[in-house]
Formats: structure tokens, C-alpha cells, sequence
């Protein structure tokens, strides 16, 4: 992964509209920090989305030594917004890096307060929006800027930066991402907040044109 960060924060958290691609990012990038020799936990708090979970991740996470903490009811047709007791103790211990899924509009984001005192508390974290603009609620930066007040006005906590996931799934052609780029330093003006990712299939490595490009593995969903 083309990823130019060499000091992480202890939190991150994603945070995107449904179909963003945030589950995605917060897999690859746990995994990512597992590849600095970080010790690291994904949490799934995502309470909106009872289909596509980080937990659709877990063998291949566990094997690589990341921990997974996930909804009791992940990947069944129950949909309780019950959080497991390990979240916590996620966001409160300081010697393990965290990161957080988080549900995919205000009412998701509504979970997150549970966490933030803590969050605040140590303010060591980065809090990810992450946008597809090929979605049809965030087809532009105006609409993306709508998504992420809405988000921030359902808890206590402020982003911190932007990745920019535009793409059409495994049809998606470097030029697809590159014509985004205005849209994302748009959303970027209009927020006052830095694109710190362009995502990228790893499959696409190495023909797209843009700084901070963060390479990841796309995961299949399990149904």
C-alpha cells in the first residue's frame, strides 16, 4: 500500500454513507497497521447494515493477528443495536491500535456516542468520512457535506479527514477514480478538511494518477 502516514493515531474510525465502502476501508487499513507490527482490534459497531459486515473478514483477520470484535447478531437477520462489552474496554485500554466501523448514517453514528468521552478523553484518533461518488446520495461534494453534518450532528465527535472511495465495484477503470478528484477537493474546500486517502483496488496499482493512494483488497460479502 502506496500509504505516506508513518504515525498513526490509536483510534480510527470510518464513518460513510451506506454503500460507501467504508467496511472495506476498515478492514484493509486494520490490516494495514497489522503489517507495521502494530498490534490492532477492528470493532464492527455498524448497527445500520446487518448484511455486510467487518465479521465477513474474520478468519482472514484472525489469521493475520487482528482482533475482531463484532455484534452478537452479525451476519443473521437480527438487527439489534446491542454492543458488545469488548468495545469498550477497546476504547478505554491505550496498548493496542483500534479500529472502529461505524454504522452508515446519523442514526449509526448514534452509537458512537456511547464511545466518545473516551475518544475524546484521550484524543488520539482520526475520524474518516468516507465517500463514493458514484452512490446516489452522494453523487457531489454539496450532497457528501449534507451526509456529514448529519453524521457529525448524531455525535460528539468532529472528522478529521477524507477518503475518497469512488468506485463502481470490480468494473471500476483508473480514469473512473481520477474524474473524482475535483469532487473530493471540493468536498475538501467546502468542509475545511484534507482528502487524506484516495482508495484503489489492488488490482489497479500503480495506473492511477493521485497522491496518498491507499491500496486495498476488496472482500466478498457472505450471505
Amino acid at each position: 500500500m502506496n500509504c505516506k502516514t508513518t504515525i498513526f493515531p490509536r483510534v480510527t474510525l470510518f464513518c460513510g454513507h451506506y454503500g460507501s465502502g467504508k467496511t472495506n476501508l476498515a478492514v484493509n487499513y486494520a490490516l494495514f497497521l497489522r503489517e507495521k507490527g502494530l498490534r490492532v482490534s477492528l470493532a464492527d459497531i455498524d448497527i445500520v447494515n446487518p448484511y455486510f459486515r467487518s465479521k465477513d473478514s474474520e478468519k482472514e483477520l484472525k489469521e493475520k493477528g487482528v482482533g475482531v470484535v463484532s455484534l452478537p447478531f452479525a451476519n443473521s437477520s437480527v438487527d439489534l443495536p446491542s454492543l458488545p462489552s469488548e468495545v469498550y474496554g477497546l476504547v478505554q485500554r491505550r496498548d493496542i491500535y483500534a479500529v472502529l466501523d461505524i454504522g452508515g448514517d446519523e442514526r449509526g453514528a448514534l452509537a458512537l456516542g456511547r464511545f466518545a468521552p473516551y475518544i475524546k478523553e484521550e484524543n488520539n484518533y482520526d475520524m474518516f468520512f468516507v465517500v463514493n461518488f458514484y452512490r446516489p446520495l452522494t453523487p457531489d461534494a454539496k450532497s457528501a457535506l449534507e451526509v456529514m453534518g448529519e453524521i457529525e450532528a448524531a455525535c460528539p465527535l468532529r472528522f478529521t479527514g477524507i477518503i475518497n472511495n469512488s468506485n463502481l465495484g470490480e468494473i471500476t477503470s483508473p480514469e473512473d477514480i481520477e474524474k473524482t478528484a475535483g469532487k473530493a477537493e471540493e468536498l475538501s474546500r467546502l468542509s475545511r478538511l484534507p482528502v487524506r486517502y484516495t482508495s484503489v483496488n489492488e488490482t489497479l496499482k500503480n495506473t492511477v494518477s493521485a497522491e496518498n493512494l491507499f491500496y486495498l483488497k476488496l472482500q466478498k460479502k457472505v450471505f
